[in-house]
């Protein structure tokens, strides 16, 4: 199931691009526009991630992290105030994250992603139809026999069980497996699709979806 995520933002313009940037990463949210709603809605543990600006009405970030008390979602602060005193106060409050604006929207949703892992214990044995990815073992089996991928493929091929049935574009898929850092074209995408659909016979079930990037179905029942 995708993400729910918090944004606490006061400018709804912000706040705006911030919600389609989460869209276009699978994610679902909701927006909060001043620290003392905040406070109430990350209490009632509705949310997998918050998304906190520092300046706000009624109370401040800061001051919104120290009133969820011992709630454990995680963090991360995304504001304009670029200060290195601002920066240290928030990590030492315990925030996953201190992003400063402005911010491109893959790096948001690769940090995104990195928080989300770490929060989340992860499965380590994944199955889909005739396929079983043990994460520990860095190793992928069909119908029992062992398919060698490359780093990458598995890495993606992991991304696609773990977002069955979302439709995921190719930035999206750079973002969570080649990092946003990473300076190659989508068409790297395209090449390791081609060569997971031939290695584990995923023709029918990895498809494309034109001129958005891809989805893996979720397994039929006959």
């Amino acid at each position: 199931m995708a993400a729910h995520i918090l944004i606490v933002e006061d400018d709804e313009n912000i706040a705006h691009m911030i919600e389609a940037t989460l869209s276009i990463g699978g994610y679902t949210s909701a927006v909060c526009s001043d620290g003392t709603s905040a406070v109430v809605e990350i209490l009632s543990g509705a949310y997998d991630l918050v998304l906190l600006d520092v300046m706000l009405p009624k109370l401040d970030g800061f001051q919104v992290f120290e009133g969820k008390g011992e709630n454990t979602t995680p963090v991360i602060f995304l504001t304009a105030m670029a200060d290195v005193p601002s920066k240290v106060k928030g990590l030492r409050m315990g925030a996953e994250d201190y992003i400063v604006k402005p911010f491109e929207a893959v790096e948001l949703l690769a940090r995104i992603e990195v928080v989300l892992r770490r929060s989340h214990p992860e499965e380590t044995v994944f199955t889909y139809q005739n396929i079983v990815v043990e994460v520990e073992k860095h190793e992928v089996t069909l119908n029992g026999e062992s398919i060698i991928l490359t780093p990458k493929e598995f890495d993606l091929l992991l991304f696609f069980i773990k977002n069955i049935d979302i439709a995921l574009t190719r930035e999206r898929l750079l973002s969570a497996v080649w990092g946003y850092s990473f300076s190659g074209e989508t068409r790297t995408v395209d090449t390791h699709v081609q060569q997971i659909r031939k290695k584990l016979e995923l023709h029918d079930s990895l498809l494309t979806i034109p001129r958005l990037g891809y989805r893996l179905e979720s397994q039929k029942v006959l």
